[in-house]
């Protein structure tokens, strides 16, 4: 038999890598589906949010593949527990980009997550949208202070929402003093406590203690009876819901009943749960969405809602509905359900896009400008306070 020059097997890989690559793209382009990698925190510390952001989302996937999907195509949620880690997160969104072939990505909920997702997401060059992760930093770079190009949120950022809560603080209750309570292990919890200080203190306001905790942690009288000792008017924590829960019901029982302030990680059904209905009240927080607003368009979603999940749709419900739709919406503006560089480009021309959580625009950061909600917690309900414009 004769051998095969170099040459010649050379030239043999190079027509076989052609021949992949045309059957690849003519598989992709006759694709009867857009898969779109959904990469959630389904279990673990806040399997609340990602479950009731995956509630939303796929209520929204099912109404818009029911009017026929878009561009002729319906569209497929490829979903994936990434455990509420952070690692995790950044394997799932690997998988999702090199093995799974999805189109864009969807989650993680946390900021952390978030930024461990936007990794492989920049590697990749596949959109990634949170709905959900409030960290300045889940959209730019922090070496060089530059927006990621392929990451992308549908909320307000911590920014916003920590002047928001020192506002509300100064403006609304007239506190003059404050103390903060903050998660030291968790990026949402630091980038709200930085964001609150510089607002609070910038506009006369003083804070008299600012406390750090460890992820996990249950026991917070030793922090709070320091934090009593130097009588603030109201104490900020923003932190997620179990220890919401936890520092009301502690602090109240040392007997501060002063207001406490949240975020939206306060937005969930288990802060009044652990706190008890009488020490929940005084307590007012920031979210994204009030059930309780009366536009047409929010009631219509509250209703169809509870009719399929038999709850009450929170902020990150509502947030997950907006995601499927502002996906949807990018797509059809891409006209296209493969080319991610007209994708990403049509999510970052986004303008006055008409969600249930308000009216989105994409920012040159990749933030969406929109409206902030103030909710009360009074004896054990929550309750519509104000709406707050960027």
């Amino acid at each position: 038999m004769k051998r095969l020059s170099v040459k010649s097997l050379i030239g043999i890989v190079l027509v076989l890598i052609l021949l992949i690559s045309l059957f690849t793209s003519v598989e992709s382009s006759n694709t009867k589906t857009i898969r779109l990698g959904v990469n959630l925190e389904l279990s673990g510390a806040v399997a609340q949010f990602g479950q009731r952001n995956l509630e939303g989302l796929k209520m929204a996937i099912e109404e818009i593949n029911n009017k026929g999907g878009v561009l002729g195509k319906k569209i497929e949620l490829v979903i994936y527990d990434n455990k509420s880690d952070k690692t995790e997160a950044l394997n799932v969104a690997t998988k999702l980009a090199t093995k799974e072939n999805v189109f864009a990505m969807l989650g993680p909920v946390t900021s952390g997550a978030t930024k461990s997702a936007s990794v492989a997401a920049q590697r990749y060059k596949i959109p990634l949208i949170s709905s959900t992760a409030t960290d300045d930093l889940v959209t730019v770079d922090e070496r060089t202070g530059k927006t990621k190009a392929y990451i992308f949120r549908i909320c307000f950022n911590d920014s916003f929402q920590g002047s928001v809560m020192a506002n509300f603080a100064l403006k609304t209750l007239k506190v003059k003093t404050a103390a903060v309570i903050y998660d030291a292990s968790s990026d949402y919890s630091k980038g709200l406590y930085k964001n609150f200080k510089e607002a609070f203190t910038k506009s006369g306001g003083k804070l008299v203690a600012e406390e750090a905790f460890s992820k996990g942690e249950q026991d917070f009288n030793g922090i709070l009876t320091k934090i009593r000792d130097k009588k603030p008017q109201a104490i900020f924590a923003p932190v997620y819901y179990d220890e919401a829960g936890l520092i009301i019901k502690q602090a109240r029982e040392l007997g501060m009943w002063i207001p406490i302030l949240g975020s939206d990680g306060f937005d969930d059904p288990k802060v009044i749960e652990k706190a008890g209905s009488k020490y929940a009240t005084n307590v007012f927080f920031s979210t994204h969405y009030s059930s309780q607003d009366t536009d047409k368009k929010v009631q219509d979603f509250r209703k169809r809602y509870q009719q399929k999940y038999k709850i009450e749709p929170n902020a990150l419900s509502a947030l997950g509905y907006d995601l499927g739709y502002f996906i949807a919406d990018a797509i059809k503006r891409a006209n296209s359900t493969t080319d991610k560089e007209k994708l990403r480009r049509a999510i970052e021309n986004t303008k006055n896009f008409v969600g249930i959580t308000g009216i989105i625009s994409i920012d040159s950061k990749h933030n969406a400008k929109k409206s902030a909600v103030i909710i009360e917690i009074k004896d054990g309900v929550q309750k519509f306070k104000q709406k707050l414009n960027p």
